[in-house]
C-alpha cells in the first residue's frame, strides 16, 4: 500500500490533543516496550516512525517465527501483529505472547477484518484489533488506550504487592453463592475472563444475577481499583440515554446549561456495564459502536472529540441478542463486537440446590440489619426450606431476596420459620414426584442410562444441599437425619465436591480451580 497510514480517518479529533487527551507524556511512553510484527515492510516501518515519534521503546520485525522467539526472550507490554502471515501467523503469535506473558497487551491488525476472524482473535485474548488500511490518528488513539491499560495494570499489581508486603488485608471481592452445575459453570467462565480486557455478554431471566456477574468480573479483573458504572438502557428515554452515555455541550438542548461528561467518561479505566441492551436504539448503538472501536467520545452538541476512554463493556439481555439481531432491534457488528465471551445465568428454578444456601445468607444478612443486636437469630424449618425449593421463583433471586428480607423483618426473635410465614404465591414449581413427564420431556434426547444417571446425581445433590445446611454442617448429626453411615456421607459429599470446613459450615470447591465458597461467610451472592 502506497500510503499505509494517511493523516485523516474521518475522527474529527486532532492529532497534537490526543497526549492532552490521553494524559500521558512521552516520558512514560518511553517505558512502554511495544513489539510491531507484520510481514510487509511499508506498513510495517510506518507504524514504528509513528509510534517512536510518540515516544514508543518499538522493536520491529517482519516474520512470525522471529517474533515468537522475540516474545520469549524479552517482556513486552503491547504487541501489535499482523492477523494474516506466512509459517506463523497473528493467532498463533497471540497465544505464545500471552503463554508468556498473560499482562502482555496483544492488538490484531488485519486486512480482511470478517466478523469471524476478529471475534476469534478477541476470544483468544487479543485487546483490539485495527482493520487495514488505517490511519496514523487510528493508531495513536489505540495505542493510547492500550498504554492506559498497562499503567492501570501495573499500578494494580504494585497495589497488591504493598499490601502483601505491609501484611494488609487484599480488598473484598464478591463471591457468588452457587452449587448447581450450570452455575458454576458460569461462574467459572467469568472467573476465566476477568483478568483480560474482552468484551462479556451475559444473558438470562430479570432477577438471575447478570449484574452480580458483572461485578465479579470487574473486581476480578486489572481495573478493579477504577470505576463500575451501570446503565440501564431500558430505563431511558433515547434523548436521555444518549445524553447520559456521551455527555452533552452547554446548550445543546433546553436545559443543558452547562457542559456535562456521560458515564463513558466517568467509566474511563474502568468497566461500562450495559443492561438490557438491545432497547437501546440503533442511532445510540452506532454511536456506541464508534467509541468500542475508536475509544473516542463525542458529547451531545459537539462538533469535536472531546474525550478518549478506556473503557471494558459488559452488556446484558434477559431476551435472546440473536433474535433481536434477526429482527433488525440491534446491529449485527455491535453484538458480535460485544459478544466476544457470552455467559448464560441460569434462572433460579433451574438450580434449586442452590435455594437452601441463599435463604440461609439472605436470612442472617437481613436479620443483622433489620434487627437489634444480640437478638436470637430464627430458623427456617425443613417445611419451609421444601417450599422454598418447590415454589417457581418467576423473579429469580430478587424475588428469594425479597421474600427472606419480609421474614426477617417480621418474625420473633429464636422462632422457627414455617412454610406459612413464607409470603409466597400459590404458583409453585412441580416436582418430579408430582409430574414425572416435565422431566421426562427434558430427557428426550438422552439414553436411558445416560438420563438415570443425571436424575440421579441431581437428586444427590439437592438431597445434600438440604441435609448439610440442616445440620449446620455436622457430620453425626447429617448422618443420623439421612439414616446413613457417616462413610456413606462422606463418599457422597466427595463425589459432588462437596467438603465440611472447620468452622462447622461447609464449602464448595470448583471444578478445576483450586478455590472454595464459604457458605458462612460469602460476601455476596447472586442478586
Amino acid at each position: 500500500m502506497s500510503t499505509p497510514l494517511p493523516s485523516n480517518n474521518g475522527s474529527n479529533a486532532d492529532p497534537g490533543n490526543l497526549n492532552a487527551l490521553l494524559s500521558i507524556g512521552p516520558e512514560t511512553k518511553a517505558r512502554i516496550r511495544t513489539l510491531v510484527v507484520d510481514d510487509e515492510h511499508t506498513l510495517r516501518e510506518s507504524c514504528a516512525s509513528v509510534l517512536r515519534l510518540e515516544g514508543y521503546d518499538v522493536t520491529v520485525c517482519g516474520r512470525g517465527q522471529e517474533a515468537l522467539e522475540l516474545v520469549k526472550r524479552r517482556p513486552f507490554d503491547i504487541v501489535l501483529a499482523d492477523l494474516y502471515m506466512s509459517q506463523v501467523d497473528g493467532l498463533a503469535l497471540l497465544r505464545a505472547t500471552l503463554a508468556t506473558n498473560p499482562d502482555t497487551i496483544v492488538i490484531v491488525m488485519t486486512g480482511n477484518p470478517s466478523v469471524e476472524s476478529s471475534v476469534e482473535a478477541l476470544r483468544q485474548g487479543a485487546w483490539d484489533y485495527l482493520p487495514k488500511p488505517f490511519s496514523a490518528q487510528h493508531l495513536q488513539i489505540t495505542m493510547g488506550r492500550a498504554t492506559h491499560t498497562v499503567l492501570v495494570g501495573q499500578e494494580t499489581r504494585d497495589r497488591q504487592a504493598q499490601d502483601v508486603e505491609g501484611e494488609e488485608a487484599p480488598p473484598d471481592k464478591a463471591t457468588l453463592l452457587g452449587n448447581s452445575v450450570a452455575f458454576r459453570r458460569a461462574i467459572e467462565l467469568a472467573r476465566r475472563v476477568a483478568p483480560t480486557d474482552a468484551s462479556v455478554f451475559i444473558t438470562g431471566e430479570s432477577g438471575s444475577g447478570k449484574e452480580m456477574i458483572a461485578q465479579f468480573i470487574h473486581q476480578h479483573s486489572r481495573r478493579s481499583s477504577r470505576p463500575f458504572v451501570a446503565v440501564n438502557c431500558a430505563a431511558l428515554p433515547e434523548p436521555l440515554l444518549e445524553s447520559e452515555m456521551f455527555g452533552h455541550r452547554k446548550g445543546a438542548f433546553t436545559g443543558a446549561v452547562r457542559d456535562k461528561p456521560g458515564l463513558l467518561e466517568t467509566a474511563n479505566g474502568g468497566t461500562l456495564f450495559l443492561d438490557e441492551l438491545v432497547e437501546m436504539s440503533k442511532p445510540i448503538q452506532a454511536k456506541l459502536l464508534r467509541v468500542i472501536q475508536d475509544g473516542v467520545v463525542r458529547r451531545v452538541g459537539s462538533e469535536t472529540t472531546d474525550a478518549v476512554v478506556n473503557v471494558r463493556f459488559i452488556a446484558a439481555t434477559n431476551g435472546d441478542p440473536e433474535a433481536a439481531v434477526q429482527a433488525g432491534a440491534m446491529r449485527e457488528d455491535l453484538y458480535y463486537r460485544l459478544r466476544v465471551v457470552p455467559i448464560h445465568v441460569p434462572p433460579l428454578r433451574d438450580r434449586p440446590e442452590d435455594i437452601p444456601l441463599l435463604a440461609e445468607y439472605f436470612l442472617s444478612t437481613y436479620w443483622v440489619r433489620h434487627r437489634r443486636k444480640g437478638e436470637t437469630f430464627p430458623k427456617l424449618s425443613d417445611g419451609a426450606i421444601r417450599t422454598l425449593c418447590t415454589h417457581a421463583w418467576r423473579g429469580n433471586v430478587r424475588e428469594l431476596q425479597n421474600v427472606i428480607e419480609h421474614v426477617a423483618v417480621l418474625t420473633e426473635p429464636g422462632a422457627v420459620i414455617r412454610p406459612e410465614d413464607l409470603p409466597l404465591t400459590a404458583e409453585s414449581r412441580p416436582t418430579v414426584a408430582t409430574n414425572p413427564a416435565s422431566l421426562i420431556s427434558t430427557l428426550l434426547e438422552e439414553s436411558y442410562h445416560v438420563a438415570r444417571e443425571r436424575v440421579i446425581a441431581q437428586f444427590e445433590m439437592q438431597y445434600l444441599t438440604w441435609l448439610l445446611s440442616r445440620a449446620g454442617g455436622n457430620m453425626s448429626k447429617a448422618a443420623r437425619i439421612a439414616g446413613v453411615d457417616r462413610t456413606t456421607l462422606y463418599r457422597l459429599m466427595e463425589r459432588h465436591g462437596l467438603q465440611r470446613s472447620p468452622n462447622a459450615a461447609w464449602v464448595v470447591e470448583r471444578e478445576g480451580t483450586e478455590e472454595t465458597e464459604r457458605a458462612s461467610s460469602a460476601p455476596q451472592p447472586a442478586a
